[in-house]
């Protein structure tokens, strides 16, 4: 078996994980350069001043990203590590990136533009000249090799004086500041890229870093997820528009999620936790707000009634296809605690150093279970393995814990494809070059298949090096998947 004729197999990264170049090439500030490096025992966090000269710490995490006392401001202070500032320095390491990528064998490459590479302060009229004629090499770059861009306009991030003067996606001012942005994307790029999200992960972020709002509490973080489908459905009408026969998504976390017994009411609090998730999709997939929103919102105590003004824009942009990160799988029971992607662990699987439950099986369920909800193509944009990688004194990485996740998971993709007939369009691995992890603000979390010398605190050489997964994960590529299924894909 192997993947269908056209398949898309890559990799993904995002600009304040990999791009570095802090406010080089007249960047402006994200949301994501206030935030520090972190770890398990020492999380990330925001600092800021309040409107009476007070300073305090936000902690970020994965799902609640700085909830900011109302009128306060981030600071950035000089005996803090930033990760984004650096990160693994993409900025100046992109033509070497692009070459190690195209003899990799890929054929596609997301990444996501810095929104305020290209609108500074993301108020101007004027884009920056220098942020587009990067992203502008870049593609050219990607297509010296035949490999095609993946572009996601908005990952977890924003200018951050939109956040500051507007409270971010709490307010409808940013939609227009945002397809203002868009705009200026599709005029520039549409003639040479296809494929687009409008937003990473829209289900699972919230709060300051991620959304530009001080507060990540319900009551502001729904209300600024509808904009965020209005600001998408207007681009994405925009773009098919502007760009005949380009496809557009969004990106959802979407790891599977199992009852924790048959027990019914374990049932019935699984079945409200996987529409939780779906939540997002049902409404930018479908255009419309499904049936069991308004007791969703109420059960949040979520004062908030889409504007009926909304209702055609949302049916007119509705999604091309369905793109997807999967990394793990968890069970949810009538007690659970339970955030989108997280709630508790499965006694049948083994975990990552972090934790996350190892699921396979899980991926080919998710892949089914979207594709029965919506009859849309799927994308799988993000899987892959966070682990403490080693260089050997000869200068090799022996990651065959890698190499035995990617494997299990690729074939439980192609056999969707090719016996369940899921219509999915590609994979690409998350961080296919060291980045730091968004979860945890360290580069000891390592995914890729290459290697970046570099420590926690952006200590290294930057020097970028092959892994064994990388070999492995080329000729896996070149037959199109078929050696998966070969004798000795494990060795």
């Amino acid at each position: 078996m192997k993947a269908s004729d056209g398949f898309l197999w890559g990799g993904a990264t995002a600009s304040f994980q990999f791009e570095g170049g802090y406010k080089e090439g007249g960047k402006g500030l994200s949301t994501h350069d206030f935030e520090t490096d972190g770890s398990q025992e020492n999380p990330r966090g925001v600092t800021y001043v309040t409107t009476d000269g007070q300073r305090g710490r936000a902690r970020s995490s994965f799902f609640n990203a700085g909830s900011l006392p109302e009128g306060s401001i981030p600071v950035i202070e000089e005996d803090e590590y930033y990760p984004s500032h650096q990160a693994v320095d993409f900025y100046h390491h992109m033509k070497e990136d692009v070459k190690l990528m195209a003899d990799m064998n890929y054929n596609v490459f997301r990444f996501s533009i810095s929104w305020p590479r290209i609108f500074p302060t993301g108020l101007e009229e004027t884009p920056n000249e220098e942020g587009l004629k990067f992203y502008e090499d870049l593609i050219n770059e990607l297509a010296k090799y035949n490999i095609e861009p993946l572009i996601t306009i908005c990952h977890d991030e924003m200018p951050v004086e939109l956040a500051l003067k507007y409270g971010g996606w709490s307010s409808r001012k940013t939609i227009d500041a945002y397809l203002r942005y868009c705009k200026v994307l599709f005029e520039r790029f549409g003639d040479k890229c296809r494929w687009w999200l409008t937003f990473n992960e829209i289900n699972a972020v919230r709060g300051f870093v991620s959304c530009g709002t001080h507060s990540s509490a319900d009551q502001v973080h729904y209300p600024a997820a509808h904009n965020m489908f209005v600001a998408s459905a207007k681009a994405v009408a925009m773009g098919h528009e502007m760009m005949p026969g380009s496809q557009f998504g969004a990106m959802y976390a979407l790891s599977e999620i199992y009852p924790a017994t048959c027990h019914p009411e374990d049932m019935w609090r699984h079945m409200n936790a996987r529409r939780e998730s779906f939540y997002f999709i049902d409404i930018m997939a479908r255009g419309y707000y499904p049936s069991y929103a308004r007791r969703l919102l109420d059960d949040r105590h979520v004062d908030f009634v889409p504007p009926k003004e909304d209702e055609e824009v949302l049916r007119n942009g509705t999604l091309d296809f369905i793109s997807f990160s999967y990394y793990r799988s968890c069970t949810v029971g009538r007690n659970s605690t339970f955030n989108v992607i997280g709630g508790d662990p499965n006694p049948y699987l083994k975990n990552t150093d972090w934790g996350w439950p190892i699921d396979p099986l899980g991926l080919r369920y998710c892949l089914n279970e979207i594709y029965d909800r919506y009859q849309k193509p799927l994308f799988i944009v993000e899987n892959g393995m966070g682990a403490v990688d080693k260089l050997e004194e000869d200068g090799t990485i022996q990651d065959d814990y890698r190499i035995e996740f990617l494997r299990d998971h690729l074939r439980e993709v192609i056999k969707a494809i090719q016996i369940d007939k899921i219509p999915v369009l590609g994979y690409t691995m998350w961080g296919n070059i060291d980045l730091v992890s968004l979860s945890t603000g360290e580069m000891t979390k390592r995914y890729g298949n290459i290697y970046v010398d570099m420590d926690d605190k952006g200590n290294g050489s930057l020097k970028r090096i092959p892994k064994k997964s990388y070999y492995w994960m080329r000729d896996v590529i070149a037959s199109n998947g078929e050696s998966l299924f070969e004798e000795g894909t494990n060795e």
